[in-house]
């Protein structure tokens, strides 16, 4: 039986005032069907935001963990397929560092897939109303680094963990300087969240589903 989900958002980043991530995680409620419902933030810091995830993982030790971030320029709530053993930082994180083509862990296979039903996650939000979609990338930022990391963090320590990374779009305030990108509101991706944790939480085996993409 299901007690503990884990969701985590990042703190603002890129010149950002606010993360979309971490102010929808924060609007979500306690308990969903039962299950309870941690939220917490994660500095976007290459390391650091592992070593803050792996210490909660270490104290709760939930069933579940849903990693949140931002990805402005998608339109839709993207449920990410795999993590990648590879940071290259277009832009320094919060503490200023950059790595460039620089292995995540030198001991860990070249990539993980994710353990959540994405698929699944996918069609319910679709049927919620909610845009989503299955992504192909994580990117090689702190987005990529953390899924890898909890990924990493279950195959070594926590098998029956299941993991993943769930990105949103920009809030349409943080659209205001930037006319042509896309974004959705709060409680739109509250929903998209809720909905996700609720497959999660009621799907143990993934659909099979139409979910990639041609390049």
């Amino acid at each position: 039986m299901m007690k503990k989900i884990l969701v985590t958002g990042f703190d603002p980043f890129g010149g950002e005032a606010i993360n979309p991530a971490t102010e929808s995680v924060k609007q979500l409620p306690d308990e969903i069907l039962g299950v309870q419902i941690l939220k917490r933030e994660i500095p976007t810091v290459f390391d650091r935001s592992i070593e803050v995830l792996y210490g909660i993982l270490k104290e709760e030790q939930p069933d579940v963990v849903i990693c949140v971030g931002q990805a402005g320029g998608r339109p839709n709530i993207t449920v990410e397929r795999i993590a990648i053993n590879q940071d290259d930082a277009r832009i320094p994180d919060n503490d200023g560092k950059q790595p460039i083509d620089r292995t995540i862990f030198e001991e860990g296979p070249a990539a993980y897939f994710s353990t959540l039903p994405i698929k699944a996650m996918v069609r319910d939000m679709k049927e919620a109303g909610v845009p989503a979609a299955v992504s192909n990338t994580a990117g090689t930022f702190v987005c990529n680094h953390i899924m890898y990391g909890a990924l990493h963090y279950a195959a070594l320590h926590q098998p029956n963990l299941k993991a993943g990374f769930v990105h949103i779009p920009y809030l349409p305030m943080q659209t205001v300087d930037k006319p042509t990108m896309p974004s959705m509101s709060r409680d739109e991706i509250v929903i998209g969240l809720t909905t996700l944790i609720k497959t999660a939480i009621q799907v143990e085996e993934d659909v099979k589903e139409t979910g990639g993409a041609v390049c």
